[in-house]
């Protein structure tokens, strides 16, 4: 019985857990009941995502009222994809919260931190499990109001002016979004998804529906930190706490990035995106400039967190270039690399925050020596920077091979080179942290450092380990990418 009901236990569980939280209040059963909560929270994702792969689409329909006139959730292999990817990273995090939270949130606020982390992680859920265009944007509001709060925790007052930023520019893309939901709700006189996909090819030569797109194109855009909508990112993920830098690299962007997919695949059609309107162009822009610009803007940053940021909006820009090539292939590159990047930069996030945990600085000049004081933090690193750059074997090389392989299909050779020349570019931000680490002296601080205590080195390795074994086993990951761009581009009319 419980079973048929999993869609909505998805989004219910944080939701109703979150408010608990504030009830609880103490520290340590807060923690522990927002860890079983995530853990619930993976086990309902992975169970849908079998489900799915198993029996087809799942559709379920809320309080027993039939679509459009009630609310649908609508599970296909795409986003139960994105289900597990953001459960999974929530469930990692949370052993590494225990002690992390402690040391970076003030103790009378921590229940609150919490509270807005499953709050959090019910709109991120919400966003890729809604089948309603403006259920969407509801749940997008959650996820981002929250997410204001989580960054202004951070000690350091330069978290409030990131939070404040990012609420301005996440203000203006929900408010661009809903603008293009309203242009489409005029057009068509409807919100479902399923039931837009079947009108839209009617209505498709209207201004309103054109405008529509290009709206929504702005508002996820800025979402998703794509380039040159990206001013927000680097200030949040460098003064948020640790926990919440390595969770939103890892989880929010992504989980945007899949809204563009299925807003241009599923509600708009493949037809309707890459032939009536340029989009291939557009998104071939967007993609490049962000690959290049991202990756040459990290290798002059000062602070790692801040260097691993713009390298998200280069990689961000994979991504992008992966929805502009609009083929099997291409999307299936984009959707492989969104759990590739969830594991590679959360880990690394993690790394960062392993150290804050016993130096308190992420300035690159302040890991000297950090990998004789620090061996485990450090390693794990290098790993992890390794599937950056795309090195065989990670699951960085399994993104960028199934790109370029996208690229030449189509006969895009210049999006093939631009691949490989941001790869490289990779290796010089990367390579800047990890000889600072390992061949300068460290001073006396660093060196008498000690390793990160196993709480917060577990999960980090647990994400670094991750990209060795989805490198070199892509069954699942590709397998289920694969299927789910074959399902997005089948859906569109």
């Amino acid at each position: 019985m419980i079973e048929a009901h999993l869609p909505a236990l998805q989004v219910v569980l944080p939701l109703i857990a979150a408010p608990l939280c504030v009830l609880l209040r103490h520290a340590g059963l807060v923690w522990l009941f927002a860890t079983l909560v995530t853990w619930a929270s993976l086990a309902v994702a992975i169970a849908l995502l079998q489900q799915v792969l198993a029996g087809g689409v799942i559709v379920y329909e809320l309080g027993g009222w039939e679509p459009p006139w009630g609310i649908e959730l609508r599970i296909d292999e795409a986003n139960a994809f994105v289900l597990v990817i953001v459960a999974s990273i929530a469930a990692v995090v949370m052993p590494f919260a225990k002690r992390s939270v402690a040391d970076e949130v003030e103790a009378d606020k921590i229940y609150l931190f919490y509270s807005m982390y499953l709050l959090c992680l019910t709109g991120l859920l919400g966003i890729a499990i809604t089948g309603d265009a403006f259920n969407l944007f509801v749940f997008l509001e959650i996820s981002s109001l929250s997410s204001y709060v989580l960054i202004a925790l951070g000690k350091d007052r330069r978290a409030l002016h990131a939070a404040y930023q990012y609420l301005i520019l996440g203000t203006i893309g929900a408010t661009f979004y809903l603008i293009g939901v309203g242009f489409l709700y005029i057009a068509t006189g409807t919100l479902n998804m399923v039931d837009l996909a079947e009108r839209i090819p009617q209505v498709q030569d209207l201004q309103s529906v054109h405008a529509a797109i290009a709206f929504i194109l702005i508002g996820i855009g800025l979402k998703a930190a794509v380039f040159p909508l990206h001013l927000w990112l680097p200030n949040a993920y460098c003064y948020a706490p640790s926990v919440v830098t390595a969770f939103l690299a890892a989880t929010a962007t992504k989980v945007s990035i899949y809204v563009l997919l299925r807003v241009f695949f599923t509600v708009f059609g493949a037809d309707f995106t890459f032939g009536v309107v340029p989009m291939t162009a557009i998104l071939m822009l967007l993609g490049g400039a962000g690959m290049l610009v991202g990756s040459l803007v990290a290798i002059f940053q000062t602070n790692a967190k801040r260097l691993l940021a713009y390298s998200s909006i280069a990689q961000i820009g994979y991504m992008v270039l992966g929805l502009a090539i609009g083929s099997v292939t291409g999307v299936s590159a984009a959707i492989v690399h969104l759990f590739n990047h969830a594991m590679m930069k959360g880990g690394l996030f993690l790394v960062l925050g392993c150290i804050v945990f016993r130096s308190g600085s992420t300035l690159v000049r302040d890991l000297a020596g950090v990998g004789k004081s620090m061996p485990l933090t450090s390693a794990a690193f290098v790993v992890g920077g390794l599937s950056l750059i795309g090195v065989p074997l990670t699951t960085g090389f399994i993104s960028k091979w199934v790109l370029i392989e996208a690229a030449l299909e189509e006969g895009y050779w210049y999006a093939a080179v631009l691949v490989v020349f941001s790869s490289l570019l990779a290796i010089a931000y990367v390579w800047r942290v990890v000889e600072v680490a390992y061949f300068q002296e460290p001073s006396r601080e660093v060196a008498a450092l000690r390793e990160a205590p196993m709480i917060l080195l577990a999960p980090t390795w647990l994400l670094i380990l991750a990209n060795i074994y989805f490198g070199v086993d892509t069954s699942v990951t590709l397998g289920v990418a694969e299927q789910a761009a074959r399902t997005l581009i089948g859906a569109g009319p």
